[in-house]
């Protein structure tokens, strides 16, 4: 029977993961109370494709590769095989179903916090699961409501402003981007020629 574990759940489309999502994750399962980050590839909208965003085999393969000599960070597909669309209240409920000795917390940025209180059933996360925050640079006012909360975890991890949208770009326009991703990453999607397309 398995030991149980805290994870935290670090959601994202990963499009591609880069080194910003490498080093959050490992600083959250380094310096905090996790035994494990679970970084939860969020799978295609149906009623939101988009040609930018690579199929979900791939971009789950990436997360794959990067994770591969971090034995606490693992990638998982959980989401793939809900009904869409999903809402993290779902996927977390579904978790605690299918590891029920396991606990689960979320990870997310300060500046998600922000729209924290849009999130469907916000309330029942907020009660149920703690959340672990990791700085941003963001503009516009900090969220103030969730500051006292119990359940709120800040975390001094690095601040990384590194986005999917800037490597993707740079790739699509010949620039050298292999200092930004993991290097087996890298070699995959350069012989994949994943982005290299205007349309992405």
């Amino acid at each position: 029977m398995a030991k149980a574990k805290t994870i935290g759940l670090y959601f994202g489309t990963f499009n591609p993961i880069h080194i910003g999502h490498m080093v959050i994750a490992n600083h959250m399962v380094e310096y905090s109370d996790l035994d494990e980050v679970w970084m939860v590839v969020t799978p295609h909208n149906p009623h939101k494709k988009k040609k930018s965003l690579l199929d979900d085999i791939h971009r789950l393969a990436m997360v794959r590769i990067a994770t591969e000599d971090y034995p606490k960070l693992k990638a998982s597909n959980i989401e793939f095989d809900l009904p869409q669309p999903n809402y993290t209240v779902n996927t977390l409920a579904h978790l605690e179903e299918k590891y029920p000795d396991h606990s689960f917390c979320l990870i997310m940025g300060e500046d998600n916090l922000k729209s924290f209180h849009k999130w469907k059933n916000f309330e029942v996360i907020q009660q149920r699961y703690a959340i672990y925050i990791y700085p941003r640079i963001s503009e516009g006012a900090s969220e103030t409501r969730f500051d006292d909360h119990p359940g709120i975890v800040k975390v001094k991890a690095p601040i990384m402003e590194i986005s999917s949208t800037f490597i993707r770009k740079g790739i699509r326009n010949g620039k050298n981007m292999m200092p930004l991703l993991p290097a087996a990453v890298w070699k995959y999607l350069d012989e994949m020629n994943f982005y290299k397309n205007p349309a992405s």
